[in-house]
């Protein structure tokens, strides 16, 4: 008899113990959710994986097709009715054009990975404000590929497009680009555009004071003109023109000089 309650004991002891209907819900909820988060996460992960796959097809075609619709350029196109761009190979341009824009806007771009943190850090105007630090090729991503904000997704996107910029462009097509996608007056994209509406000359004949003018409007380009430069632009286009002179020399211009 003892035995047998021994082995009813045991068989007690190890019978699973039957959940009530409080317990019974719990492990359903809990199931249930763990199913969802599964299912959540599969599709994050393959949203994740299709977007980071157009992306790279997207920069990669426009290494050799021109982003001739940008998100700025038709949101302007559609609010003035009209505007100008005419698209310009870099080899088209006057040289020293290409080098004023990288000495005003992003000197150390030869040398960089598209993040030039020194730059950063001592990227400050002439009246001590800080003039933003964004290199040529963050320029490129937001204005090609994004939309005008200040939000951190933007920001984000904004610094993944720019590796990816820099993986598979040369640097003299991030240049050309820049080059033909900046806006240099309301309406006016491009420094061909920008030539004829100011100087009425050729990309070709720009000459290194029209192209240190054009260069020191930037990144403010609806605040200032080219053709009727105010004391700061004058100021401004003196230094475009040394810093211009000074890359050539000093060889940060190498890595997008055609030719």
């Amino acid at each position: 008899m003892a035995d047998d309650d021994a082995a009813k004991l045991r068989k007690k002891i190890r019978e699973p113990r039957k959940k009530g209907r409080v317990g019974k819900a719990a492990d359903g909820f809990t199931s249930v959710w763990r199913r969802w988060t599964r299912r959540v996460f599969k599709w994050v992960f393959f949203g994740a994986m299709i977007g980071v796959a157009i992306s790279v097809v997207l920069v990669v075609m426009l290494r050799f097709v021109n982003p001739y619709m940008t998100y700025y350029y038709v949101a302007e196109r559609m609010r003035l009715g009209e505007v100008s761009r005419d698209w310009t190979p870099l080899e088209e341009f006057s040289p020293v054009m290409a080098r004023s824009v990288v000495a005003a806007e992003d000197a150390n771009f030869c040398s960089h990975f598209g993040f030039d943190i020194e730059g950063i850090k001592v990227a400050l105007a002439d009246d001590g404000r800080v003039r933003g630090g964004s290199t040529i090729s963050q320029q490129v991503a937001k204005n090609v590929f994004l939309w005008q904000g200040r939000t951190w997704v933007r920001k984000g996107m904004e610094a993944w497009f720019t590796l990816l910029i820099e993986v598979f462009w040369p640097k003299a097509r991030i240049v050309e680009v820049y080059l033909n996608i900046a806006e240099m007056d309301e309406g006016v994209f491009g420094a061909a555009a920008a030539g004829r509406h100011y100087f009425g000359v050729e990309p070709n004949k720009i000459t290194s004071v029209q192209a240190g003018r054009l260069a020191a409007i930037l990144p403010s380009p609806k605040k200032r003109s080219a053709s009727r430069a105010t004391s700061y632009t004058k100021k401004r286009t003196r230094q475009i023109i040394s810093g211009a002179r000074t890359i050539a020399a000093d060889g940060r211009a190498d890595c997008f000089e055609s030719g």
